[in-house]
């Protein structure tokens, strides 16, 4: 059942979209690309339709589907990364928003493994140390959490600030657990999601 079906893009263009659904150690993660790269990504859910559910496709991206294989590399890296080995993401991304979340978003993708950093200091990354708030407002729509790690975007006395998903705040310290060599294994139980 591998298909790649057009879609008609905001700019009247069509373009080829497909998506797919891969079994992790901790859950199955949806993925939405474009011949771009992956433009959203669900968290780990306890099953494939919950992780399609959370892409939140239209009916037109619903109707294409993506070769497992090609993901295979992906769903091996998430694997790892979930069994809390170093893992990078070098994955080519065609993430839709505004030019604002994209540099939020870039701007995380530069924090290191196992390290944290606050919505100010994105801020300042982007050159506008005053929108702190709007970095938190774009990290809420990340569309590919753990390749965008915005779990690891923190307030900056520390605190956790909110996270997507049913597990919102308890999944966020699951990926943090898992970065710093702490096993969240019991606890997440393949549930979670964005």
């Amino acid at each position: 059942n591998d298909r790649t079906e057009m879609v008609k893009s905001q700019n009247g263009k069509h373009e080829s979209l497909s998506h797919a659904i891969v079994s992790t150690e901790r859950g199955w993660v949806a993925v939405l690309a474009s011949a771009q790269g992956i433009r959203r990504m669900s968290l780990p859910h306890s099953s494939p339709s919950d992780a399609l559910s959370s892409l939140e496709v239209s009916e037109a991206e619903a109707g294409a589907e993506m070769a497992p294989e090609s993901l295979e590399a992906l769903r091996q890296r998430l694997d790892l990364y979930f069994s809390g080995d170093r893992t990078s993401f070098p994955d080519a991304l065609d993430l839709k928003g505004t030019d604002f979340q994209k540099s939020a978003w870039e701007a995380a993708r530069a924090i290191p493994w196992g390290e944290t950093r606050s919505y100010r200091w994105i801020a300042v990354q982007m050159g506008r140390p005053g929108a702190a708030r709007a970095v938190g407002q774009a990290m809420r729509a990340n569309p590919a959490p753990i390749i965008v790690p915005c779990h690891r975007v923190i307030g900056e006395n520390g605190e956790l600030r909110g996270y997507g998903g049913p597990d919102g705040i308890g999944m966020k310290q699951d990926l943090l657990a898992i970065e710093s060599g702490i096993d969240t294994s019991s606890a997440a139980g393949g549930e979670g999601g964005q």
